[in-house]
C-alpha cells in the first residue's frame, strides 16, 4: 500500500523543517520537472536551482536558506541523503516472510531463523545457518556450514562457498561469489601446483557486494570485508585481502592479493592494485590508475604511473598541448642547429 504522509511527517522522519504548508499530503518523490502536487521532488545540486521555479511539486527537499520560489519546503542538512531516506519511507516494502518453499533444496542439520524465505531452486548446503529475517532468492547456493546473519538478502545466482560468514544486514547482487578459490600457485620446475586455498571470507555487517563481484577464501585464515564497505558490480578481491570500514569500491576494481585497504577509502572505476600493499584510511584514487605502491592515508591519487590527485591534474592539462609543444620544440631544434651552423662559419 502507497504511503500517504504530510510535510510534517516527511520532515519529521528526515529530521528538517517546513518552510510552507506542513498539512500537505504527499505519495512520493518525483523529479523536479515532472514532480506534481502529490510528490515531493529534490535539489541536491545548486546549478539546478532555477527549475525550483518550474515545478509543480508539492514540496521541494534542499538545504536550509534556499529560493522557494513560493513553493513549500523541506529543509535539511543534506537533500541528497534526504532522497535517499524518502524513497526507502515511500518505496521499499518490508519482504514477507514465505519459509521454505517448495523446490528449494535444504540440507540436513541447517539451523534456520524466524521469518526467514528461500525460494524455489534456492540449494542450501548442510550444516548452514541462516538468521532471523534473511532471503535466499532462487538458483542461489550456500555451501556448506556457512552463515548468513539476521535480515540479509541473496540475490539470485549468488554463491557463498562452503565456511564463509556474513554478518547481519548483508546484501548479495546476483551473480556474486563469496569464497571462491584464491589464485594461488607453487612453480614446481615443470608447471604450479595449486596450493589449496582452506581459510574463509568474512563479511561483517552493512556489507553490499555487487552483481558478479568475485572476493576470494584466504588461503589460511580469512578474507576480510569490514562493515559498511560498499562493492559495485564486477570486483574482483583478491585472497587474504582486508578491506575497511565504509569503503566504496567502483565497478571493476581489482586488488591483488594480501593488500590492506583502510577504513573511509575510495576506489574509482577500473582501479587496480597490486598485491602485498597497504593503502592508508580515507584514500581516494581515481579511475583507471595503477597502484603499484602502498599509499599514505588522507590523500587523493590518480594516474598511471600513480601519483598526486592534484599533480596529475597538471600533468593531463599538458598532454592536450603535446602536439603544439612538439611543433615548437621541432622549430626550436632547428633554429639552434642553424644557429650553431653560423657560430661555426
Amino acid at each position: 500500500m502507497q504511503q500517504n504522509k504530510t510535510l510534517k511527517e516527511v520532515a519529521d522522519y528526515l529530521g528538517g523543517t517546513v518552510r510552507g504548508d506542513e498539512t500537505v499530503r504527499v505519495l512520493g518523490l518525483a523529479p523536479l520537472e515532472t514532480a506534481g502536487p502529490d510528490t515531493v521532488t529534490f535539489l541536491a545540486n545548486p546549478k539546478y536551482a532555477a527549475k525550483v521555479a518550474q515545478t509543480k511539486a508539492g514540496a521541494v527537499l534542499m538545504a536550509p536558506g534556499g529560493e522557494s520560489y513560493g513553493h513549500n519546503v523541506i529543509e535539511v542538512a543534506n537533500p541528497y541523503l534526504g532522497f535517499a531516506k524518502l524513497l526507502t519511507l515511500f518505496y521499499t516494502v518490508p519482504h514477507p516472510p514465505l519459509g521454505v518453499l517448495p523446490e528449494s533444496n535444504v540440507g540436513t542439520g541447517v539451523q534456520l531463523g524466524e521469518g526467514i524465505s528461500i525460494y524455489p531452486g534456492a540449494c542450501v548446503g548442510n550444516n548452514v545457518a541462516i538468521g532471523d529475517r534473511t532471503v535466499i532468492h532462487s538458483c542461489a547456493v550456500i555451501y556448506e556450514g556457512a552463515v548468513i546473519g539476521d535480515d540479509c538478502v541473496v540475490h539470485a545466482n549468488a554463491v557463498i562457498r562452503e565456511r564463509c560468514r556474513l554478518g547481519n544486514r548483508v546484501i548479495i547482487q546476483p551473480g556474486a561469489v563469496i569464497g571462491s578459490d584464491g589464485f594461488g600457485y607453487a612453480p614446481d620446475g615443470r608447471g604450479y601446483y595449486p596450493i589449496p586455498q582452506i581459510g574463509i571470507v568474512v563479511l561483517e555487517d552493512d556489507v553490499e557486494v555487487g552483481a558478479n563481484t568475485t572476493i576470494d577464501r584466504a588461503a589460511l585464515e580469512a578474507t576480510l570485508i569490514k562493515k559498511g564497505a560498499k562493492l559495485d558490480n564486477l570486483v574482483q578481491i583478491a585472497h587474504n585481502c582486508q578491506i575497511g570500514r565504509d569503503c566504496m569500491i567502483v565497478s571493476q576494481v581489482g586488488i591483488s592479493g594480501s593488500t590492506t585497504v583502510g577504513d573511509h577509502v575510495t576506489l574509482a572505476g577500473q582501479v587496480g592494485i597490486a598485491g602485498h600493499l597497504t593503502i592508508g584510511d580515507n584514500v581516494m584514487v581515481g579511475a583507471k590508475s595503477g597502484v603499484p605502491n602502498s599509499l599514505a592515508a588522507n590523500a587523493g591519487y590518480s594516474g598511471y604511473p600513480l601519483q598526486p590527485h592534484k599533480e596529475w591534474l597538471k600533468s593531463m592539462a599538458v598532454v592536450a598541448n603535446l602536439p603544439a609543444l612538439k611543433k615548437t620544440v621541432n622549430a626550436l631544434e632547428k633554429r639552434i642547429a642553424e644557429l650553431e651552423e653560423q657560430l661555426k662559419k
